[in-house]
């Protein structure tokens, strides 16, 4: 075919493959991992620090305190990095807050805040820092949940459903159930009236939190049977569909125990632990659902298996599952479940291990580090 011809002063029209998509690298320009950071990735803070409470739960107290370690520096070190994306890529850094597939990532920084409060407030009796860290998720909550919420809604560009919304939306949830969770276990070491303050907010937060998730499964559940799923679409958070009711039946279980501390979770005992078995029954019921379908995507599709910080998704709700599973156990007095626990937390720790690896060859390889 003959080269096409420009008059001269024209600008040369550009070939297909010089086009650059939204959020691609420019030809001839390195990659930056910062513009790129995943907006999910304070998961990373979650996974380890409930499998890190589960330890403590279980009988692995050591184990428990040095992945509390860990995540105090995992916790300091994306608040620095998220801080520093924010500074040199604002418009990346806002854009994808207010994006359907990406702008849900960011309530891992709040369900992360109030894990990591919880982890002060247990493993160390600190609820100086533990109170502080709890304003700080409330604050982000608030802000994070009607910020997202309100640009999502009157934005006028939206992609169809099957593209839009993804098990990742239901991160929303853990975070509101992780303001639940804390603000119950603050109320466990505040005297005066503050207790029955913080317990309702608790309330408050856990059966919204439930509302939250009968409205997003819907749609979710919805996307899964009426249109066409490809291994590609079915991403690890995806397993939030079992850890948002897993948190859920933890933030139940720690208020069936405050119930003596305020007269009106006494009156509500019949429908917090009913609830609270609802919960725990439905995520239950999604195990074995995405274990078929991650067979389905790795084994019959054979999609490659290889890092990514989504894969955080699927971590924390083993953990959560282990550790809401033990609570809930000694709150409604179901000893014979006592196996499960176990069981979940050497799952959680294993898939614990093994993405942790991933994130330290993946470092290895960005660094360009030749021993790790």
């Amino acid at each position: 075919m003959d080269k096409q011809t420009v008059p001269p002063g024209l600008p040369v029209p550009a070939k297909p493959h010089d086009v650059i998509r939204p959020g691609a690298t420019p030809r001839g320009r390195a990659p930056d991992g910062l513009q790129d950071m995943s907006a999910a990735y304070f998961g990373l803070v979650m996974a380890t620090g409930i499998v890190s409470l589960a330890c403590a739960m279980m009988g692995l107290p050591m184990l428990g305190l040095i992945l509390f370690y860990l995540n105090i520096v995992q916790y300091v070190v994306l608040c620095v990095l998220y801080a520093l994306r924010a500074w040199r890529y604002p418009r990346r850094f806002f854009g994808d807050m207010v994006a359907h597939e990406t702008g849900p990532g960011y309530f891992t920084m709040v369900a992360g805040t109030g894990v990591l409060a919880s982890q002060f407030m247990l493993l160390w009796d600190d609820f100086g820092v533990g109170m502080a860290l709890w304003v700080l998720t409330l604050i982000l909550w608030a802000g994070l949940v009607y910020a997202i919420f309100t640009a999502l809604t009157v934005r006028p560009d939206k992609p169809e459903l099957d593209r839009g919304i993804n098990g990742g939306w239901l991160l929303a949830v853990v975070a509101t159930q992780s303001v639940a969770v804390s603000s119950a276990l603050l109320a466990t070491q505040i005297d005066g009236p503050f207790r029955e303050e913080l317990n309702l907010l608790a309330l408050s937060t856990w059966l919204w939190g439930g509302m939250l998730y009968i409205w997003l499964m819907a749609l979710i559940f919805y996307r899964y049977t009426f249109f066409r799923l490809s291994s590609e679409d079915l991403t690890p958070p995806y397993w939030i569909n079992m850890g948002a009711m897993a948190i859920s039946t933890l933030a139940g279980s720690l208020l069936i125990q405050n119930a003596p501390q305020a007269p009106y979770l006494v009156s509500l005992l019949p429908f917090l632990k009913g609830f609270t078995l609802l919960y725990w029954a439905t995520g239950t019921w999604w195990i074995p659902l995405l274990l078929l379908l991650g067979f389905w995507r790795y084994v019959y599709q054979r999609y490659p298996i290889e890092y990514d910080p989504l894969y955080w998704g699927a971590v924390f709700p083993l953990g959560m599952y282990a550790a809401c599973t033990w609570q809930m156990t000694r709150a409604m007095r179901l000893d014979f479940l006592d196996g499960v626990p176990q069981l979940f937390l050497y799952a959680a720790l294993l898939a614990w291990v093994v993405t942790f690896v991933g994130l330290l060859l993946k470092l290895r390889h960005r660094l360009g580090l030749k021993y790790l």
